[in-house]
């Protein structure tokens, strides 16, 4: 008995050695380096997405970031080329506790970028921190205010700006997870300052909204709204039709059209021409080890998204190795120069000696001719949105994220690709 349970042992040891040995070769391969993690800002604890705008107009993309755990929103302030390498200048705009997410947006036209802070657990409650301009560096020139109408009713995730209703001022779309949580937009007054007048429009119930991007869907001049609801029975990647400006604020006049990924739980979208025919794909990470690519047949071909329910999405699916952590975000871009899009995506749960985030060159070729890259190897174990951005400047896309576990912070990581000789 005691020498079956000694094989038995090590067996069990052999498989792990191997294991680790298999994670150790994929991680330090040569031919693929990592690329160098520079850090933004690591001030407070649990820096949850990046969200971008020229807040100074300098030209170059500043970055709101949410820090959950710390409760406070801050705001990042490129410093030119020459000092990105270093931590940036930086403000806490406001408390916000429990914090998921923040956004840009001049909300009283006033010529100065403000940031609004979607909360979850208890706060539940969207909140906006007021610029001022000439004085963005200065925390005592930020005013936070709460959204009365917003308190309690569920927990906020995610937000973006959009004039919904076309009467000249911006409206904020927002939606959250849970119980009577919902995807809708906030009517913002004239006197946009005078938040106990924002009126909510629901549109549509969602269990857990992840991403959220405002695009022409259809082509018919009006934004539609793309989503992904990562949990329920509508769970996968849909979109909103507009319906006009006349029947915005009615729920029953958006339709809903499903993409792709229903009753998966999918986690955040990008969009980018993977396929090269001049139309974006909607890449998605999907829990645990997938992303779908989602391409439009027929009209598509010609440029065209069509909003005709018989048109058909395709639906194409790459398996992350299990080296990496669970898929969480995606980025489309051509990181590598060689003329072709590649895709970037981030995990979660990626507990050493597993790898953070990584790259799928040739994501459309057959498998055998697809490769897998390690981009942070076993930096970090939750990343959020990626963004593909030359922060640099020297030509090549880089990649900007966050990590909220290990408190790496606001980071990114400096693509080792560009050659000046060439």
């Amino acid at each position: 008995m005691d020498r079956f349970a000694n094989r038995r042992k090590s067996t069990v040891v052999l498989a792990a050695w191997l294991l680790w040995m298999s994670l150790e070769c994929a991680a330090d391969d040569e031919s693929h380096p990592t690329w160098k993690r520079h850090v933004i800002d690591h001030s407070s604890r649990g820096a949850d997405g990046t969200r971008l705008a020229d807040v100074n107009g300098d030209g170059l993309l500043d970055i709101a970031t949410g820090w959950e755990q710390g409760g406070v929103t801050r705001v990042c302030f490129h410093p030119g080329y020459q000092r990105v390498h270093q931590p940036w200048p930086a403000v806490t705009v406001g408390d916000a506790l429990d914090v998921e997410d923040a956004m840009f947006v001049d909300l009283d036209a006033d010529g100065a970028m403000d940031v609004v802070s979607c909360c979850e657990g208890r706060e539940q409650a969207v909140v906006v921190h007021w610029g001022c301009e000439g004085r963005m560096l200065d925390p005592d020139a930020w005013v936070t205010t709460k959204v009365e109408p917003s308190v309690g009713m569920f927990r906020w995730m995610f937000a973006v700006p959009m004039d919904v209703n076309g009467d000249g001022q911006v409206d904020v779309v927002a939606g959250g997870k849970g119980r009577d949580s919902h995807l809708g937009w906030w009517e913002v007054p004239e006197r946009a300052r005078d938040v106990s007048q924002w009126r909510w429009h629901p549109l549509r119930q969602v269990n857990w909204l992840m991403s959220l991007d405002v695009v022409d869907m259809n082509h018919d001049g009006r934004k539609d709204l793309l989503f992904t609801d990562r949990k329920g029975p509508l769970s996968g990647v849909s979109w909103l039709e507009h319906p006009g400006v006349d029947q915005a604020g009615k729920s029953s006049s958006w339709k809903e059209y499903p993409i792709g990924g229903q009753n998966r739980e999918v986690m955040f979208l990008s969009r980018g021409d993977v396929s090269g025919d001049a139309v974006d794909e909607i890449v998605v990470a999907v829990r645990p080890f997938s992303i779908l690519i989602l391409q439009q047949g027929g009209e598509a071909q010609l440029g065209v998204l069509a909003n005709d329910e018989s048109q058909r999405w395709i639906e194409r699916e790459l398996v992350i190795p299990e080296v990496y952590g669970t898929a969480k975000a995606t980025a489309v871009a051509d990181f590598n120069l060689d003329g072709k899009p590649e895709i970037a995506f981030s995990t979660e749960k990626a507990t050493s000696p597993k790898m953070a985030i990584g790259l799928f060159t040739s994501p459309l070729e057959d498998a055998k001719d697809r490769t897998v890259q390690s981009i942070s190897g076993r930096d970090g174990v939750k990343h959020d949105l990626l963004v593909p951005i030359d922060l640099d400047g020297d030509g090549d896309m880089d990649l900007l994220t966050c990590e909220e576990v290990k408190n790496l912070g606001v980071i990114w990581y400096e693509n080792p690709h560009f050659d000046p000789q060439h």
